[in-house]
């Protein structure tokens, strides 16, 4: 016969009302998992190596625990001191509690505590007095933790938030800071005292009481002997270490770039490759030693088949001017850097061939006089020459084939993002080709690794388990594989060997940049693997007489390519070949007529005499076999001294006109106002 246990019914309203208490205590004091999840923000880099840590908002380290990586010995050995029934108890071990109130009562005084490993994180998350009410509120507050987590996730919880001094918590910052490494090997020393320190965080710091820290390390190793977890050995070995007296500052690498991936509570993998960041930062260095401290560097180096950055510089470092910016998410001139996208898409529209043939002279566009960086004019030039030695007139002759928008919207388009700097008139739209935009060193890295890549842009992936982006094509592959044969015959930078000279050494194909007033100096290069941007510059944007892209920034890019993983395997280098026959010449603008170069159309000319006497204004004009007549309201203006010189009778408006052998012409209309030369009794 079966026997059936009964309980009495008391017992059984006391269960369900105990239960009801809990389940109404749940409700109206939640677990604060948002508290006890508040961890530093971590940055590692593609292979799980650590690159930088931020501090959460208090200013504490807390780095948050991961079982799999800490030495499973500390484990052990922690809770056999702190709490042999982890495993066992839901939170409150009552046994504990029944044999400290014994030794209490029989020595009158504290002797052994009994708080559990779930209500220490409880006190550390929710800190509270020391007394009886404090005691029965962590009870409950580990029960529920019990409730819903793992032992495994309260483990975590505690060894991320246990006090280690100062404003240092958790097992992790506590073996970077201490011990330069982390927790994943530990001696039996190191051990003990991680597990002494918390009893007494601030007495024991063994940055400030290094003999009260092995004093209390000592003792964690005699608990550790006397348990038969350490042999006399081991125990006699551990407590002749010594205790570190430094402080080690929190290791951080890449920590601009690792600012602007973190995110909150969370431990990333970045695509970074501290191997190649290591070496790029020294050979940034160097370069550094070199340049005063007002000058600032940044720089992004791309992998081109998976766009991963795998090494970034924000600033050259935060003992330098504008060291705390991350400079290649600043917008700066980007100087001639966007020329071989101009090309590129002129290539694209049948307009020319690296073999065609352009006009490198004095031109007008409208109310825009570009010039060349050097102020000389070569005349007839093919593309691919005025690509290379980077002249301004055959760009912006070029853009104003194709037009400054439509240039504008493919950058955009292949993700990167142009910002004016004069506004949206014409000349502003033409000014693109010579810097008159504002663009980043991530953004013109994105883009010139899309050159790398056939013509194809992806963004940039920052985080390893990011996956890849459809690409959008920017340009053809055939005008890509062009501009790279064009780029990679650019004369090399003082000191370096050209690239059909060094079989060994990949041909970089690249382009300088220099913004107006020597601001900005740029230099934007890539080979079959790699695509790296440097930028030279100061950050307050204050000018560097003399200190162009070729000259600033294009030996820092050599070197950094020097620097990098050599790849198997390259593309041979490839001279240029004479241009086919029937090669198409861009149209000249005075294909169409005369151009009045001064005075420009709309112009206010100021006068302070008229008629004879007056000094005059020299009339210019660009025209065919530069035969051109100049009229002013109908009538013709003699030339002196092989020059057209117009003296206005009167203030008001004119009209000149400028007429060609073939006689067409150009017409710009201007007023001549007069002014009073006033004498400064100064001068």
């Amino acid at each position: 016969m079966q026997r059936v246990v009964t309980y009495p019914r008391w017992v059984l309203r006391l269960c369900l009302g105990f239960l009801s208490l809990l389940v109404v205590l749940n409700v109206i004091f939640p677990l604060p998992l948002d508290k006890a999840r508040n961890v530093s923000p971590v940055v590692l880099d593609r292979y799980g190596g650590w690159v930088a840590g931020f501090t959460v908002d208090d200013g504490i380290w807390r780095i948050k625990a991961d079982l799999d990586v800490i030495d499973p010995r500390f484990v052990e050995h922690l809770i056999s001191i702190e709490d042999a029934r982890f495993y066992n108890h839901s939170g409150v071990d009552v046994g504990s509690i029944i044999r400290a109130a014994r030794s209490w009562q029989r020595a009158g005084k504290p002797v052994s505590g009994a708080s559990t490993l779930t209500m220490q994180l409880v006190r550390q998350i929710e800190p509270r007095p020391r007394t009886v009410p404090s005691k029965i509120i962590e009870s409950f507050r580990a029960l529920q933790y019990e409730l819903f987590l793992s032992k495994d996730e309260i483990l975590e919880l505690y060894l991320s938030h246990i006090s280690y001094g100062g404003n240092i918590d958790g097992v992790h910052a506590a073996t970077l800071t201490y011990f330069k490494k982390p927790p994943s090997e530990l001696t039996d020393a190191e051990i003990a005292l991680l597990i002494a320190i918390p009893q007494a965080p601030e007495a024991r710091r063994p940055d400030l009481w290094p003999n009260v820290a092995k004093r209390g390390r000592d003792k964690i190793l005699a608990k550790l002997r006397d348990k038969e977890r350490l042999s006399d050995l081991q125990y006699k070995e551990a407590t002749e270490m010594p205790v570190t007296v430094l402080r080690n500052p929190m290791p951080e690498t890449a920590w601009l770039s690792a600012r602007s991936i973190s995110e909150k509570g969370e431990t990333l993998r970045s695509t970074l490759d501290m191997r190649v960041q290591r070496d790029v930062e020294a050979v940034a260095a160097q370069y550094l030693e070199t340049l005063p401290k007002n000058v600032n560097v940044a720089l992004t180096v791309i992998e081109n088949d998976t766009m991963a950055v795998r090494a970034h510089m924000g600033s050259g470092g935060r003992d330098r001017d504008g060291g705390w910016l991350d400079m290649t998410r600043r917008y700066r001139s980007p100087g001639s850097t966007l020329k071989p996208f101009i090309y590129g898409l002129a290539m694209d529209d049948g307009l020319i061939d690296g073999g065609s043939w352009i006009n490198d002279a004095p031109v007008r566009f409208g109310s825009y006089r570009p010039e060349n960086f050097n102020k000389r004019y070569y005349g007839q030039v093919r593309i691919h020459e005025a690509l290379r030695h980077s002249l301004n007139i055959p760009a912006v002759t070029v853009l104003d084939q194709i037009g400054g928008l439509r240039l504008e919207e493919t950058l955009t388009a292949g993700g990167m993002d142009v910002v004016r700097l004069r506004g949206d008139s014409e000349a502003a739209g033409l000014a693109l080709a010579l810097g008159g935009a504002g663009i980043t060193v991530n953004d013109l890295a994105l883009g010139y690794a899309a050159l790398a890549n056939g013509g194809e842009a992806r963004p940039l992936r920052w985080r390893e388990n990011d996956k890849p982006s459809r690409p959008v094509r920017m340009l053809s592959q055939s005008s890509a594989d062009e501009l790279t044969s064009i780029l990679e015959q650019s004369p090399t930078p003082d000191g370096q060997v050209p690239a059909w000279l060094s079989p060994d050494f990949p041909a970089i194909a690249y382009k300088t940049g220099t913004s107006y007033g020597f601001r900005d100096a740029w230099a934007a290069g890539y080979t079959d693997k790699w695509t790296v941007v440097v930028w030279v510059g100061r950050p307050d944007g204050a000018p560097r007489n003399g200190e162009t892209g070729r000259k600033a920034a294009a030996p820092l890019l050599f070197d950094v390519f020097a620097a990098l993983p050599r790849e198997d395997g390259h593309k041979p280098y490839i001279k240029d070949e004479t241009a086919p026959g029937g090669l198409k010449r861009i149209k000249d603008p005075i294909e169409a007529g005369p151009q009045i170069l001064f005075p420009p159309n709309g112009a206010e000319l100021l006068s302070s005499q008229f008629g004879d006497t007056a000094r005059g204004f020299t009339l210019s004009a660009r025209a065919k076999d530069n035969q051109v007549r100049f009229f002013v309201d109908g009538q013709k203006v003699d030339l002196e001294n092989r020059r057209s010189i117009w003296r206005p009778e009167t203030p008001g408006f004119y009209e000149v006109r400028a007429v060609d052998a073939r006689g067409r012409e150009a017409v710009s209309r201007v007023s001549v106002l007069a002014f009073q030369e006033i004498a400064d009794p100064r001068f």
